[in-house]
């Protein structure tokens, strides 16, 4: 079993959930990995700004890598980076916050043996207990909002919305959407939580550089 990881991080609820369960089992989380896209500069999927996840490293107190990609060599780019971090921080495994999806894990588990690493999912679990894991983000004290929606699943007036009771009352209304979004239903950025050892005041502003 590995005991010093990589995390793959996005900054939403499903890496933040997964790096709070990895750190209740003990397992030394030493470096925050996150995908950017050459062209615009923004995290996959996400379209975060970089220097929103720099300063949610900053705030949990591990470093972040980020991987320069495309479509094209995006496999590729996550290996090489993967065998850098092994050969120079002598990590073990490779975590990911999937939860259910099939060819998502399998991506992974094939990456991290390209990498000799050990794949390690901490949230996964059968797709009828995902509202489980909705219930656990959110009981734990979490604070997170939407950031991003398929608007053709949900309303776009819930970018913006805090991820709370409330959220998890209404997205459970949508019979044809997984509560965790795991098939980018929506996305979300997190706030605060148990994890980060460091409020936001304390952070520094990279837009006062």
């Amino acid at each position: 079993m590995s005991t010093k990881v990589a995390l793959s991080f996005s900054g939403g609820k499903d890496s933040c959930l997964a790096l709070f369960g990895l750190q209740q089992q003990g397992i030394d989380v030493a470096y925050l990995i996150t995908t950017v896209w050459k062209k615009s500069d923004e995290t996959v999927a996400h379209d975060e700004k970089r220097e929103h996840i720099l300063l949610q490293a900053e705030r949990l107190g591990i470093p972040v890598h980020f991987i320069e990609t495309d479509f094209e060599t995006y496999t590729e780019d996550f290996v090489l980076k993967l065998n850098a971090l092994r050969a120079s921080a002598n990590i073990d495994g490779i975590a990911f916050g999937d939860i259910y999806l099939a060819g998502h894990r399998e991506w992974g588990e094939r990456v991290a043996e390209a990498a000799s690493l050990e794949a390690v999912y901490p949230l996964w679990t059968a797709q009828e207990s995902v509202l489980q894991l909705l219930h656990q983000f959110v009981e734990v004290g979490f604070e997170a909002e939407v950031i991003k929606v398929d608007k053709a699943r949900l309303p776009g007036e819930w970018v913006g919305r805090k991820v709370d009771e409330s959220f998890i009352k209404d997205i459970i209304k949508y019979d044809d959407v997984c509560p965790m979004g795991e098939s980018g239903e929506y996305h979300t950025t997190v706030n605060n939580g148990p994890i980060f050892k460091f409020d936001s005041s304390q952070s520094r502003r990279f837009d006062e550089k």
